[in-house]
């Protein structure tokens, strides 16, 4: 059977179980884009090194009706911040270059009683601490439409690998939008599940202290269908019952009050909104409660974390991080630190804000907005300009942030295009451990914009 990589992991798995096409067949077509397409992007950094061998095994189990999961047979990339037992996980860092863990990450270790064989390691940024794939260990990947670009981070190899159709899945980690802002830039489904929702152990930095109020694992994929099938995966979960929709109230907005959009990002927004009215939701173009604080309350309750993770990493080895690294611990004390009482007001004021955004939302459950102010745009860019305003790529993607720190499960759809072909997603935004209702929205747009493609 031609084209196995354009297949969905849905329909991969389906095809293996029904032994119309082996776990051999579909690895091989995998290498063979790995090796045609990887040269040039850069986003698979480490392949697993026995990947015929684990598919040879599959096939024969599928022979004797030894199914092991629902994910027998297909391949899933991880990316390189999750430990995989046996294989280089670096976290893009030179101190970590050939650091080989001795066991699986938790969620690893589901993917793998699902059936599922790691095909290797994607990029990321370094200590994915930005939206970037490019580190002092591999360097740089590239956006899959073009070169020039970046594909966003720092989950960024993860997007690239699966819409370059090198995986048709893999994992993630999201701590102010590393899953959500690859998957906008780069035109595939991404989700970032409530904190908890999906094991979030066993990565690096990892998600202890104060990052274990907003960073999460979560699975990308092309389509919603295959996120649903990771997190049910993930997450143990079982396939949810068909949720009713219509007379569901969603507020809609393009202006969070930090930072503005282009018009073709705030235009797709409004096309999303107006899809789910068709769909029989109530929509309202209304900012929910305390969406505009979610900027500066990340930098005030993570950003210092960063800093004691970093210093603690490099120290005595400070001149092997790369720009970014080196950048930040030499401004890390750029502004002042906040004061034990600053923090704890912070802390307290976000767990406030969090408590009266999720009472409004009792009544308005689903929120869609933009992932940031732009699409893609050039490596090494620094400050984006929109609207006669110019301001840093971290902030412009505010949009994100709010819901690492309110804690609210996310799947990014692609559902608009630039007029230069550039991806534009939207963010589904629900309740905390209502994935479900979320990814229910997420199918239902997919499916209904599905003619712009």
């Amino acid at each position: 059977m031609t084209n196995l990589i354009h297949k969905s992991l849905t329909e991969l798995a389906s095809l293996i179980r029904r032994k119309e096409v082996s776990p051999v067949q579909v690895m091989e077509s995998f290498l063979e884009q790995i090796e045609a397409i990887n040269p040039k992007l850069n986003a698979i950094i480490t392949l697993a090194p026995d990947l015929l061998e684990q598919a040879k095994v599959a096939e024969q189990e599928i022979k004797e009706n030894k199914l092991v999961g629902p994910l027998h047979g297909v391949p899933v990339t991880v990316k390189d911040t999750i430990e995989t037992g046996g294989l280089r996980t670096t976290s893009g860092s030179k101190i970590r270059k050939d650091f080989v863990p001795e066991r699986d990450a938790p969620a690893v270790a589901l993917l793998k009683a699902a059936g599922a064989i790691i095909l290797g390691k994607t990029n990321t940024a370094e200590m994915a601490m930005d939206y970037t794939a490019d580190n002092p260990v591999f360097g740089r990947t590239n956006h899959p439409i073009d070169a020039a670009l970046t594909p966003g981070g720092s989950s960024g190899g993860e997007a690239a690998s699966i819409a370059s159709y090198m995986s048709p899945a893999g994992i993630g980690s999201d701590l102010a939008g590393s899953i959500r802002i690859p998957a906008h830039f780069c035109g595939v489904a991404g989700l970032k599940p409530t904190v908890g929702r999906i094991p979030g152990e066993g990565q690096f930095p990892p998600s202890s202290g104060p990052y274990g109020l907003g960073a999460a694992i979560g699975p990308l994929a092309r389509n919603v269908a295959d996120l649903e099938l990771m997190f049910r995966v993930l997450a143990n979960s079982t396939a949810p019952s068909e949720l009713e929709l219509k007379g569901v109230r969603l507020a809609w907005y393009g202006d969070d009050g930090v930072v503005p959009v282009t018009d073709e990002t705030r235009q797709t927004i409004k096309t999303a909104a107006s899809f789910m009215e068709d769909a029989g939701m109530i929509c309202e173009e209304r900012v929910p409660p305390h969406v505009q604080r979610g900027n500066e309350l990340w930098l005030n309750l993570f950003s210092r974390a960063s800093v004691v993770q970093l210093r603690k990493v490099y120290a005595g080895r400070e001149s092997e991080g790369g720009s970014f690294v080196s950048w930040r611990l030499a401004n890390a004390d750029h502004p002042a630190p906040p004061t034990l009482d600053q923090y704890i007001s912070d802390w307290m004021e976000r767990d406030r804000l969090r408590e009266e955004l999720l009472s409004w939302m009792e009544t308005t459950p689903i929120l869609l907005a933009p992932v940031g102010s732009t699409p893609a745009y050039l490596h090494n860019t620094l400050k984006v300009n929109v609207a006669g305003n110019s301001f840093g790529t971290f902030r412009a993607f505010s949009y994100a942030q709010a819901f690492n720190v309110f804690d609210l499960p996310v799947v990014v759809v692609p559902v608009g295009r630039t007029v230069d072909g550039l991806p534009i997603g939207v963010q589904v935004v629900g309740r905390p451990f209502h994935e479900e209702m979320v990814l229910a929205v997420a199918r239902e747009l997919e499916q209904r914009c599905l003619y712009l493609r």
